[in-house]
């Protein structure tokens, strides 16, 4: 048996990634904790996993834009609360979410053995973080010296949104090999009875969301399908004018909603696009935040030619009009189909479980 301890923030997407991974690692037998914010106790506790709240973060929001991220990235308390639980709670390996540079450059340092959780796209990330270098070295946070130690780096997430896949090398917990392990979500394919569309942006409230939700639900209304939209928890069905003939939900899962499901129409948040795609279902994108990895996943969804991508402010007809489109392409929905296949083949937790089982025997 070995001890791993996750460290992770309270992301929204990132969530049922750590999930996935460490309930496979709990039924293999290991010891797992998790470390992170006071918010989300109850998800993490609700999984069946040990948590630990940072000391140095109660009651944690995260400040919307560079500011409030450059914080979070750079946050030593979260640093010094990953080493004061590892005295307490020591780990053989440590799972470090790829945006938390400041624990990963005091885990390095330290010599501790540790691998790197990656999120979204692996491309996006790496650009990202030889940005963020500059900015570290005057810190005297070392970005890049860290990911490079890492064994490995664990992207939850597939080689391309293009199928078939690329051929992966064997699993390899190597310092700086990057794994892509697969969807974390279980997908089966989709098969609607009739044209259904799903409507699911962001659970982080970002400036535009309340005005992006209404404008797709304008351009949903009357729509020959039928229609459900999960709010979330960022928006309240209060603040929205809702069509009488779309089904409203706060939340529902993603494997009860995208069997059913035609079409999804959502922000570009990885995961709930990587999930839409497991299923086989086409994704039209309309990104939140222009310096998120929400404009690059939906590019590369429409690259892949499985959706299409278009600007948060176009107005409801424009937004209806791809909606039809999409729903009217059989080649797209083939792409989309033979992308969902591609990604069920890759079961996710247990392909990353078993990579990092390497690194702890290494």
């Amino acid at each position: 048996m070995a001890r791993y301890v996750f460290v992770t923030w309270d992301g929204g997407g990132n969530r049922m990634p750590t999930i996935a991974i460490a309930r496979a690692l709990l039924r293999r037998g290991h010891e797992v904790r998790v470390l992170g914010h006071d918010s989300q106790a109850d998800a993490y506790r609700g999984a069946g996993l040990d948590f630990t709240a940072y000391a140095s973060a109660p009651g944690f929001v995260l400040d919307s834009g560079p500011r409030g991220l450059l914080r979070l990235v750079f946050d030593r308390g979260m640093a010094e609360d990953t080493l004061a639980l590892l005295v307490e709670h020591p780990a053989d390996v440590v799972v470090v979410d790829c945006l938390l540079v400041s624990v990963l450059d005091a885990l390095d340092r330290m010599g501790r053995r540790y691998a790197v959780l990656e999120h979204t796209l692996h491309d996006f990330l790496a650009s990202g973080m030889r940005a963020l270098a500059a900015i570290g070295w005057t810190r005297g946070v070392k970005v890049g010296a860290a990911r490079a130690h890492a064994m490995p780096i664990v992207v939850a997430s597939v080689p391309a949104l293009v199928a078939p896949f690329a051929p992966q090398p064997a699993l390899s917990a190597h310092p700086g090999t990057v794994v892509y392990a697969g969807s974390m979500s279980a997908a089966v394919a989709a098969n609607p009875t009739e044209p259904t569309v799903v409507l699911s942006l962001s659970t982080f409230r970002f400036p535009d969301l309340v005005v992006t939700w209404q404008r797709v639900l304008d351009a949903a209304d009357g729509l020959d399908a039928h229609v459900v939209a999960t709010l979330g928890p960022a928006v309240s069905p209060d603040e929205l004018r809702i069509p009488h003939d779309i089904e409203v939900r706060k939340w529902m899962p993603h494997h009860e909603l995208f069997p059913s499901a035609s079409l999804v129409v959502g922000h570009g948040g990885h995961g709930t696009t990587l999930a839409a795609l497991a299923h086989g279902v086409p994704v039209l994108t309309l990104p939140l935040d222009g310096a998120s990895d929400q404009p690059r996943v939906g590019r590369a969804i429409a690259r892949a030619g499985v959706g299409a991508t278009m600007s948060r402010r176009s107005e409801p007809d424009a937004i209806r009009s791809a909606i039809l489109a999409l729903l009217a392409d059989r080649a797209v929905h083939e792409r989309a189909e033979r992308l969902g296949h591609a990604v069920r083949t890759l079961d996710g937790p247990a392909r990353a479980a078993e990579v990092l089982e390497m690194s702890a025997a290494a």
